[in-house]
């Protein structure tokens, strides 16, 4: 049972807190009183304590006085007045708070019950996090260990990015809040394709006391698409090229309408063709000089998102068998020094055309693709830029 707000102040307390001259039996104490925390994002210092109490049935009521002290050794002093049902306590608080009633001929009433600002009611940390890159976007999942383990003291879950450097292996200096959520799953959208993010997420409890952060993970957004139709060269040869990235104007930017691009089989600038054989099996065919192909994996794949990290090996820019359900990586040449990367996953094979799902990394050198399925969500993927405190 959890018991994170309330506690009792004895006899000796409501003497040392109050003038007997001014507490009288003719106000009554103000009663249910709570705190919440502001989160900052830092676990040790939140913004500021937030009180509220019940109404006081008095109408000779003036104010409410709040009082306040460092630790239990102290005595209270008065931190301030409201005629509120609240009291904010901004940037500097203190460890523990009660509230006095006061009526207009000035006699206050005995101390609420207190409360005490207490850290041990800091939840867990989440003891893992997942990235998933899509397009615009990040798909976030990571272990629910705080609310299932604390079920009574969980509010929600905060999600926290920043600017990463694939070059330096550092997450950039300012954290913003993606958002909140109760689950143990988050979409960071709106995100541009290409650039490199870090995520970490804290557990809230209900007072608004922040976990330390889960590890720290690198991402990066990367466009897709889905159920894009192909025919054989031998179809229609019109249709049976493709460019994962085909800069048209020259100025080194993913461009929408330069993205998934279909193009005459026949044309040196395609990265693969689709032509079938002569049993009548399609085959994926690299076409572009220095384009070469891997097989992701030796079984099919559930999704393209089963698609994590470009291998680093494998790759040959020899013809591949087209095969529903298989993911295939590319991996191409770049106007830098920096290879780019693809993958797809064929929905549908035939020898009248070929169906499949594809992704392309924008970020130069950037192995990053998809998450791995079919894997247990405790195996870290991607990239862990520091684990958690």
């Amino acid at each position: 049972m959890r018991y994170p707000l309330l506690f009792l102040v004895g006899a000796s307390l409501v003497l040392g807190a109050c003038d007997d001259d001014t507490t009288g039996p003719s106000i009554v104490a103000p009663a249910n009183l709570i705190y919440t925390l502001d989160p900052s994002g830092d676990p040790e210092a939140p913004l500021g304590v937030l009180l509220e109490w019940d109404p006081v049935s008095d109408p000779n009521l003036e104010v409410y006085n709040v009082y306040s002290r460092e630790d239990g050794s102290n005595v209270f002093d008065l931190r301030g007045s409201t005629t509120s049902l609240s009291f904010d306590d901004r940037d500097i608080y203190d460890a523990e708070y009660h509230v006095t009633a006061v009526n207009t001929d000035g006699v206050e009433s005995p101390p609420s019950q207190s409360v005490v600002i207490d850290q041990a009611l800091r939840l867990e940390v989440p003891d893992f996090l997942v990235t998933t890159s899509l397009n615009s976007a990040v798909y976030l999942i990571w272990g629910d260990n705080p609310a299932v383990n604390e079920p009574a003291g969980f509010s929600n879950y905060r999600i926290y990015s920043t600017s990463f450097s694939l070059d330096t292996g550092e997450c950039g200096a300012t954290w913003v809040l993606e958002g909140t959520t109760v689950s143990p799953e988050f979409v960071a959208s709106l995100l541009p394709n290409g650039s490199s993010f870090c995520f970490a997420v804290t557990a809230e409890s209900i007072e608004g006391w922040e976990s330390f952060e889960s590890d720290i993970v690198a991402d990066t957004p990367r466009p897709d698409a889905r159920n894009v139709l192909m025919l054989p060269l031998g179809t229609d040869a019109s249709q049976a090229g493709f460019r994962f990235f085909l800069d048209s104007n020259g100025d080194d930017q993913a461009e929408p309408d330069e993205l998934g691009v279909i193009l005459d089989g026949n044309s040196a600038n395609a990265d693969f063709r689709i032509f079938v054989d002569g049993s009548g099996t399609p085959f994926i065919e690299p076409v572009r000089t220095d384009v070469a192909v891997a097989l992701y994996s030796d079984d099919p794949i559930a999704d393209l998102t089963s698609i994590d990290v470009a291998p680093e090996t494998g790759y040959s820019a020899a013809a591949i068998e087209a095969s529903p359900g298989f993911g295939y990586v590319f991996e191409m040449p770049g106007s830098d020094q920096f290879a780019r990367y693809g993958a797809l996953r064929v929905t549908h094979a035939s020898d009248e055309f070929v169906i499949f799902d594809w992704s392309y990394q924008t970020d130069p050198g950037n192995p990053q693709l998809e998450i791995h399925g079919g894997q247990q969500v405790v195996t870290r993927r991607g990239l862990v830029v520091k684990g958690a405190r």
